[in-house]
């Protein structure tokens, strides 16, 4: 479990960092993103948040490991982070 955290961590943060977009967007880019990674495929990353950018066949292997680490966890610890989520994006709609 730590170590799937740490990959989640520095995952996020490695998105964060490298500026992807403008604040609003990359907002809304990390939410679709986690989303995806919470509950889609590997492929609806690509096709989705990740879909206009160029990820290179390492970044795709590190994408899958992290994906794993998650569809890993408990179905309980999972709920609650969608659960988590969807209380981040309710808070969003209210702002």
């Amino acid at each position: 479990m730590k170590g799937s955290s740490t990959l989640l961590l520095v995952a996020l943060s490695l998105l964060c960092s490298c500026g992807l977009a403008s604040d609003e967007d990359s907002s809304e880019f990390f939410m679709d993103f986690l989303q995806t990674l919470l509950v889609g495929s590997p492929e609806e990353l690509y096709e989705g948040p990740l879909g206009k950018y160029d990820v290179n066949a390492d970044a795709k292997a590190a994408l899958t490991e992290l994906k794993s680490c998650i569809d890993g966890l408990q179905p309980m610890h999972k709920a609650e982070l969608v659960k988590l989520l969807v209380q981040v994006l309710g808070s969003e709609d209210e702002a």
